[in-house]
C-alpha cells in the first residue's frame, strides 16, 4: 500500500552530521567550527600542495605512516605529537604545517598519483572544468549531446547521472528560451486546474 513520506529539511542535515550529532547525543559535545577537517581524525582535511588545494584523508596509523614515507618524510610518524591518531588530532595545527610545507614542492596531481600508490587516499580539489576533464577520463558520460532543431544545433547539457541498464535516459528537447514554451504551459496549468477543482472542493 501506499503511504505518506514526509522529509524535513533539519532533519536531514542532523541525520547527515552523523560524527557530530552522535558526540553530541552520546557525549554532550557541542563541536567547534572546524571548517573541512575531520573532528576526531588527522590528518582528514584540505591541504595546499605547490598549485592547488588537496585532500588527504589518512584514517588511521599505517595510512599515516605511508604518508609520510610518500612525502619523502618517515620520521614524521615517528614524532611523539604525531605517532598516534589522539596525538595528531591534539596537534592538527602543527601536523597541517607540517603536511603543508612538504607538500609545497610538487603539484595536486603528482601529490595524487604518489599517494595514490602508496595506498592513502587523496584526491584534488577540482574546478568544474577539471571534474568534468576527470569524469571523461574516467569514461562516466556525464555530458550529453541535445539536438536543438530550433536553434539549428546540438547543446551540451549534464547528462542524468544514474545509468539504467534497461531503460536509459533520454534527452527529448533542449531548454526552451525564455518563455518560449510559455503559452502550452499556461494551457497545461489551467487544464490540471479544472480537472482537480472538484477535488480541493471536498477537502474543503
Amino acid at each position: 500500500p501506499g503511504q505518506r513520506v514526509e522529509v524535513s529539511l533539519l532533519g536531514s542535515l542532523l541525520s547527515g552530521l552523523s560524527n557530530h550529532s552522535s558526540g553530541y547525543l552520546a557525549a554532550g559535545v557541542v563541536p567547534g567550527a572546524l571548517g573541512n577537517a575531520h573532528p576526531s581524525i588527522a590528518p582528514y582535511e584540505v591541504y595546499q600542495a605547490a598549485d592547488r588545494p588537496l585532500v588527504i584523508a589518512a584514517g588511521n596509523d599505517r595510512q599515516f605512516e605511508r604518508l609520510c614515507t610518500a612525502l619523502g618524510a618517515p620520521g614524521l610518524a615517528a614524532q611523539p605529537r604525531f605517532a598516534a591518531n589522539r596525538d595528531r588530532v591534539a596537534h592538527r595545527t602543527e601536523l597541517a604545517e607540517e603536511l603543508n610545507r612538504l607538500l609545497s614542492a610538487r603539484g595536486a596531481d603528482a601529490w595524487f598519483a604518489a599517494l595514490s600508490e602508496a595506498g592513502v587516499p587523496c584526491g584534488p580539489i577540482n574546478d568544474l572544468a577539471e571534474a568534468f576533464a576527470l569524469a571523461e577520463r574516467l569514461g562516466l558520460d556525464a555530458v550529453a549531446q541535445v539536438a536543438d532543431p530550433r536553434r539549428g544545433r546540438t547543446l551540451r547539457q549534464v547528462a542524468h547521472p544514474i545509468a539504467f541498464s534497461e531503460t536509459p535516459a533520454r534527452y527529448r528537447s533542449a531548454p526552451p528560451r525564455l518563455n518560449e514554451d510559455g503559452d502550452e504551459l499556461r494551457r497545461l496549468l489551467a487544464r490540471y486546474a479544472e480537472q482537480t477543482a472538484p477535488r480541493r472542493e471536498r477537502r474543503d
